[in-house]
């Protein structure tokens, strides 16, 4: 089943259109919008990943939905779910991920976005736990991990697998944020 839309106030999260490819493309040749990636993304390379996110959004109910700005702006970015497998102590698991334009940072456009997919991981896929991860010096992100409620553990920080041994981005950390519906349902183990 496809991934539904999802909107909130101010936002619309929706599947892909043709148009948003090359605003897509513009945002991920912008050094301050991929600084704490491995490199910027040729328009080839930008194309090809806005390619696997769509599929992803029409084969699951879940994906990297692109965020629209209603009245405002056609397209800011993606947020949204995506399932990791590389080798690490917490995976498999389902991710919480984001990139915005930088012309739309400071907005709450971010925040705003991630709630709401928060409650439809939780709400509506019953998902146990949703994580995310970036460079241990991605200060932005990490505060909206924080600000999202998620936990961070300084033994959760990991050599993220896909970048080089002595890569200046490969230290990551990891926030956590479990499910309360179905932590709440959780028999209590006895003492």
């Amino acid at each position: 089943m496809p991934a539904p839309s999802l909107t909130t106030k101010r936002l619309l999260l929706r599947r892909w259109k043709e148009e948003d490819l090359p605003l897509f493309a513009q945002m991920n040749a912008d050094e301050r919008v991929m600084q704490y990636f491995p490199s910027i993304l040729s328009v080839e390379e930008s194309n090809a990943l806005a390619e696997k996110i769509q599929k992803e959004l029409e084969e699951k109910e879940y994906g990297l939905w692109a965020v629209e700005v209603v009245d405002v702006a056609p397209f800011v970015g993606f947020v949204g779910l995506h399932d990791q497998d590389f080798p690490a102590a917490f995976t498999p698991c389902t991710e919480i991920g984001w990139r915005l334009d930088f012309e739309y940072w400071g907005n709450g456009y971010a925040f705003e976005a991630a709630q709401k997919v928060v409650e439809y991981a939780f709400d509506t896929l019953k998902l146990p736990e949703i994580v995310s991860f970036t460079t241990a010096a991605n200060q932005r992100s990490r505060t909206l991990m924080k600000k999202l409620g998620m936990t961070y553990n300084p033994q959760d920080d990991f050599q993220h697998p896909k970048l080089a041994v002595n890569h200046p981005l490969r230290p990551h950390v990891l926030y956590r944020l479990g499910n309360p519906a179905i932590s709440a349902t959780k028999p209590k183990r006895k003492k």
